[in-house]
């Protein structure tokens, strides 16, 4: 089979634990789909309770890419993801199947809808140290707050829980001497895209949050991350600074209880749903939203079929 020219795409966004994963797994099922993530978090192997990544066995329901692609040393940056996630589409097209880009990392997100153009600058090891050793003695929302300061625009579209992003960012300004903002352009798409929105009301969203940071808790989320530390990774890794780790970490090291680091998750994770929205806003013209409810995958998949022309095989 093969695709008109604008080869379709399907972005599929919304915050965490709305349902992506799983509704994502029964759409592309239903219309021979791929899966691709989105989430900067699932690249990395071991990560896998605190990322609520999706399991071996619904992996092999539908096709899955780029999961478990680094170790949790490796620097997966923006323009690699970039790079790999244009070669997973192209295949995916050439299979005849249709991709599904899902996550709720906003900046990947939008780096491929968008079609951005990412400084090619090379790494400066020795800066990065200085700039990872400064965000030791500030702390990681501390850096973000200097980045804040240059540049505006750049600090406002990282999370400030990113180092490895803020970190980037600063190492791009300080090498160029040019803000990274003015170094970030977009050329648009290749790709005939559709972007599906799937929402909650926020208190259904935020008891889904709380029960399932829960569940991660019981499920073994401290022996995971006691794995991860034994395999001799370092704590303050950046991959190990997302939501869940961090916390944990810090209760294994006897810095906080177990009790305040499960408060602590649930606080960070309910401020990273807010700090999502700013990506995918409910008046973007562009985003078609559905209700995640028991209608929601059947509403979904005729969204997508209904117009002919685009789902076309030529």
């Amino acid at each position: 089979m093969q695709f008109p020219v604008a080869k379709p795409l399907i972005a599929l966004v919304g915050p965490t634990a709305v349902g992506k994963s799983k509704l994502a797994i029964e759409v592309a099922e239903k219309l021979s789909g791929e899966i691709i993530s989105a989430d900067s978090r699932l690249f990395y192997r071991g990560m896998n309770i605190g990322t609520a990544k999706p399991s071996k066995e619904e992996r092999l329901i539908v096709s899955h890419h780029l999961i478990d692609v680094a170790d949790l040393d490796e620097i997966w940056s923006l323009g690699l993801f970039q790079k790999e996630v244009r070669k997973c589409i192209q295949e995916i097209h050439l299979r005849g199947h249709l991709p599904f880009l899902v996550g709720g990392t906003g900046q990947y997100i939008r780096s491929v809808i968008e079609g951005w153009s990412i400084p090619q600058l090379r790494p400066n090891e020795f800066l990065r140290k200085i700039l990872i050793d400064w965000s030791k003695e500030v702390g990681v929302d501390g850096l973000h707050k200097r980045l804040a300061i240059i540049d505006p625009e750049a600090a406002g579209s990282i999370d400030p829980l990113n180092l490895r992003r803020t970190i980037r960012a600063l190492e791009v300004i300080l090498t160029s001497g040019i803000k990274f903002s003015a170094q970030r352009t977009k050329q648009g798409s290749p790709y005939n895209i559709k972007i599906i929105g799937l929402f909650l009301p926020r208190p259904e969203l935020y008891k889904r949050v709380d029960d399932r940071i829960d569940s991660m808790i019981n499920n073994g989320l401290v022996d995971e991350v006691k794995d991860l530390l034994s395999r001799g990774y370092p704590p303050d890794l950046p991959s190990l600074s997302a939501i869940g780790y961090r916390e944990v970490t810090d209760f294994i090291f006897n810095k906080i209880t177990l009790e305040e680091a499960i408060v602590l998750m649930k606080r960070r994770t309910r401020k990273f749903v807010r700090r999502q929205a700013n990506w995918f806003k409910p008046s973007d013209p562009n985003i078609h939203w559905f209700e995640n409810n028991e209608n929601a995958i059947d509403q979904i998949s005729s969204f997508i079929q209904s117009n002919q022309d685009w789902m076309k095989i030529e």
